[in-house]
């Protein structure tokens, strides 16, 4: 029944502007099932690995310039949640901007953590504020260090889902001065090394370790990603967590996708270039929009952004972004990756064509003629920083009871609530839920915005503390 619904859907026609990023094309013939094998004498073994998939990783310390490459089959979130476990201790003080994916949160609780919380401002452009997550500001990092000299890890997201990214150089020049190691999750960022028009990687940078997704903006199958760094101090702690969050049966195919990506970066930087060149003719037409607009490509507040990230903003206009996104979906097919209450996501990639692009800026163009303007900004994100009223891991023992959502102003959340995509949650474990953030929940429902919790009571229950 899957199957025979994924085969239909790739014939359909519908044109897929979101992950993954070889976007239903193949780039090494069919992945068929008769190369799908184990550990068998002459195929290496991915948690000790000598032979070819060795070689496949030293192609990609070698692409990537980093001193290490482990590959990973269970995605980006394994990667996250090892680097964490591998640059701390229990009880560890650590620095998390509030816009990190929902896997940075579990890590935390898992390995026993302090966290301390940074707000990014809304980005801006030309003076109107979007209801999108900025950069990550150095100064804020400087300030929160000097106050709290504990801090041994800082936990960014760079870029965005949105495709900002934070001054990574400056920021893991001041985790130095203070001795705080810098992780940096990267997991949209695969494409940055390979031309000069997309920002610099994480671990270029100075970052300690960085997680990037081959598959949300590359050419290879879903849940592949690398972990890289520059330390090789870290080699025996990493290697000890990814033991414990990487399948012990790792998917040959998933590996082979990944050679066969790693195979296509090095043998067609033209394409990058093409691809540049399509990214430019479709920012150069959709200057024409009058209602609609592609945003963080004029003046704006964020450091810098990722050009295949294409953010589309409804603001100001009689369209949300959801019902944006359902025209294309239903009038144009065309899908794609996220869409929110202001605006809509279409993630690109080296293996977007002209056509894809034609038709995306040709509906766009049709579509911003029947919208009219009118004021439908609503802000969703959150204002403030919730009340920790304890640390995520001292939630595993207490008491808990699931209650309607509407019955839990003051209590204390024992799950994370988040809107997905993106996994950015309103509330973590151990914080006070407040009106407004039952408010968010509500409205986010109401717009048909996926909200979800750890337990899986959002967004109509929660668990909370009833001791």
């Amino acid at each position: 029944m899957l199957f025979d619904k994924l085969k239909d859907y790739g014939k359909s026609g519908v044109y897929p502007f979101h992950m993954p990023g070889h976007k239903r094309q193949s780039i090494n013939g069919d992945l068929p099932y008769e190369i799908d094998l184990t550990e068998i004498d002459g195929f290496d073994n991915l948690h000790n690995p000598h032979g070819c998939i060795k070689a496949v990783q030293d192609k990609a310390q070698l692409l990537y310039n980093a001193k290490r490459a482990y590959m990973l089959v269970n995605g980006a979130t394994c990667g996250i949640m090892s680097a964490i476990g591998a640059l701390t201790s229990r009880g560890d003080r650590v620095l998390i901007a509030r816009n990190c994916h929902i896997s940075v949160y579990r890590a935390v609780k898992l390995f026993g953590l302090k966290p301390e919380y940074i707000l990014p401002e809304y980005a801006e452009e030309n003076g109107v504020k979007h209801p999108v997550f900025g950069s990550v500001f150095p100064e804020l990092i400087e300030d929160k260090l000097t106050q709290n000299p504990e801090i041994s890890l800082v936990v960014l997201t760079s870029p965005t889902y949105e495709g900002v990214v934070s001054d990574i150089k400056s920021i893991s020049e001041i985790c130095k001065k203070h001795g705080a190691r810098l992780f940096v999750d990267e997991a949209h960022g695969a494409h940055f090394p390979f031309n000069r028009a997309f920002p610099e990687s994480a671990v270029k940078c100075g970052a300690d370790i960085s997680v990037v997704s081959l598959h949300k903006t590359l050419p290879s199958l879903t849940q592949t990603a690398l972990l890289l760094t520059n330390d090789t101090d870290y080699d025996s702690a990493l290697r000890e967590q990814l033991a414990v969050f990487q399948t012990s049966s790792p998917s040959y195919v998933l590996m082979s996708s990944v050679e066969s990506c790693l195979d296509y970066i090095s043998e067609n930087s033209s394409e990058f270039e093409s691809y540049i060149k399509r990214l430019s003719e479709f920012e150069k037409s959709a200057k024409a929009l009058n209602n609609l607009k592609l945003l963080f490509r004029e003046d704006n507040n964020v450091y810098a952004c990722d050009r295949g990230k294409l953010v589309i903003s409804t603001i100001g206009t009689s369209k949300s972004g959801t019902q944006l996104a359902e025209m294309l979906r239903n009038d144009y097919k065309i899908e794609t990756e996220m869409s929110a209450e202001d605006y809509i996501i279409a993630m690109t990639s080296v293996c977007d064509t002209d056509e894809g692009f034609e038709r995306l800026i040709s509906a766009l163009k049709a579509i911003d003629k029947r919208i009219e303007k009118a004021e439908n900004c609503k802000n969703l994100n959150i204002l403030s920083l919730p009340q920790k009223a304890c640390e995520p891991f001292e939630c595993t023992d207490k008491i808990g009871k699931v209650l309607d959502i509407t019955d839990c102003n003051g209590k204390i959340s024992l799950e994370d609530v988040f809107a997905y995509p993106p996994g950015i949650p309103l509330i973590v474990s151990g914080e006070t839920v407040t009106d407004d953030i039952i408010n968010q929940v509500k409205t986010l429902a109401d717009n048909n915005i996926s909200v979800q919790s750890t337990l899986g009571n959002a967004p109509h229950k929660l668990k909370v503390d009833v001791t």
